[in-house]
C-alpha cells in the first residue's frame, strides 16, 4: 500500500511539471524590447572611434534621405561575412551608413576596416554594449534601415544576398 502511495505521488509530480512546461511552450517567445519599433533612438552620444568626440545620433542620420546603422565587431565572423555587402551598398545608393562598433578594442577595429576597407561614413563606439541594446540590438552584426527618420526594416544576423537585393528594393520603392 505504501508503495502505490508513493507511486501516484510520482505520477502525479510528473504529470504536474509536464503541465507546466507544456504551458511554457505556448507562450510567444519574443525577446525583442517593447518599445516603439518603427522610431529609431536619435538622443543616443557616442564617441567616434578615430578621435573620440562625441557625437548624436540624431545628427548622423539625415531627413529626407536614407540612412543604414551597422552593429558590427571585429571579433565576430559574420560581420566579415556582411563586410562586402557594405561595401557594395555605399558604392551603389551613396547612402550614409554608420557603423557602431561593439564591445571591440580600438587597434582591433582600426584593423578591421583597414583590412577590409571602410564602408562607413562614421564609425562609432559602443564600448559596453548598452547604446546598441537601447536602439534595440540584440546581438551582432544588426543592420536598420532608415527613413527620414523612421525605420524601415531591421536586420538580423549578417547581410546576405538575399538582404542586399532587399534593401535595394526598398530604397527603389521609396525614391520612386
Amino acid at each position: 500500500m505504501n508503495k502505490n502511495i508513493k507511486f501516484i505521488i510520482i505520477i502525479l509530480f510528473s504529470l504536474f511539471v509536464f503541465f507546466v512546461f507544456y504551458k511554457g511552450l505556448e507562450k510567444p517567445k519574443n525577446y525583442l524590447p517593447e518599445k516603439n519599433l518603427n522610431k529609431i533612438e536619435t538622443s543616443l552620444v557616442f564617441k567616434n572611434l578615430n578621435d573620440q568626440k562625441e557625437i548624436l545620433l540624431g545628427d548622423l542620420i539625415t531627413n529626407n534621405s536614407f540612412s543604414i546603422i551597422n552593429i558590427w565587431a571585429s571579433w565576430c565572423l559574420p560581420c566579415r561575412d556582411e563586410h562586402a555587402y557594405l561595401l557594395k551598398l555605399r558604392n551603389i545608393n551613396k547612402i550614409d551608413i554608420i557603423g557602431i562598433n561593439y564591445k571591440d578594442k580600438k587597434s582591433n577595429a582600426i584593423e578591421f576596416l583597414s583590412d577590409l576597407g571602410n564602408p562607413y561614413h562614421e564609425v562609432l563606439v559602443d564600448l559596453d554594449g548598452t547604446k546598441s541594446i537601447e536602439l534595440g540590438a540584440i546581438g551582432v552584426p544588426e543592420t536598420y534601415l532608415i527613413n527620414n527618420k523612421i525605420l524601415v526594416k531591421k536586420y538580423i544576423g549578417p547581410l546576405d544576398d538575399a538582404k542586399f537585393k532587399e534593401i535595394i528594393n526598398l530604397i527603389k520603392n521609396e525614391k520612386n
